[in-house]
């Protein structure tokens, strides 16, 4: 097996295999869906706005079984504990089963820290809900 650095490029014949190393960025680019691919970057960036822009009118975060429902709760949630947190999500590894899109990863912040699942329900272009879970 021959190793081919992205840098650099390699003729291969039809015995060759090549190995690829991705970073987490590509990963997450190339496997997570909208809107929870968007959603994530706005959270990343700690944008107030377009994270409670991003949830529909109804739309509710469940964090551990305490649930905050509609945009002022998501709000008084995520002042403190997410965005207010200076919250990033590294995404490790994704699940699309079509009714749900599940995202593991590292979540860091100035509230808590660790691998968690955020499991997204969408409609249309929003977030209908964020569950939150141990990962």
């Amino acid at each position: 097996m021959r190793r081919v650095d992205r840098a650099r490029s390699a003729e291969l014949t039809g015995n060759d295999r090549v190995t690829v190393t991705l970073t987490k960025e590509y990963i997450m680019t190339a496997s997570v869906p909208e809107p929870v691919r968007s959603f994530i970057d706005v959270v990343n960036a700690h944008d107030e706005a377009g994270f409670l822009d991003a949830f529909t009118v109804d739309g509710f975060v469940d964090d551990w079984g305490r649930i905050f429902t509609g945009r002022d709760a998501i709000k008084g949630w995520s002042d403190k504990e997410f965005i207010g947190a200076t919250g990033v999500l590294t995404p490790e590894e994704v699940t699309d089963d079509g009714d749900a899109v599940t995202v593991v990863g590292d979540w860091a912040s100035s509230w808590a820290n660790g691998r968690s699942s955020f499991t997204f329900q969408t409609a249309g272009d929003k977030i209908a809900s964020m569950t939150i879970r141990e990962g």
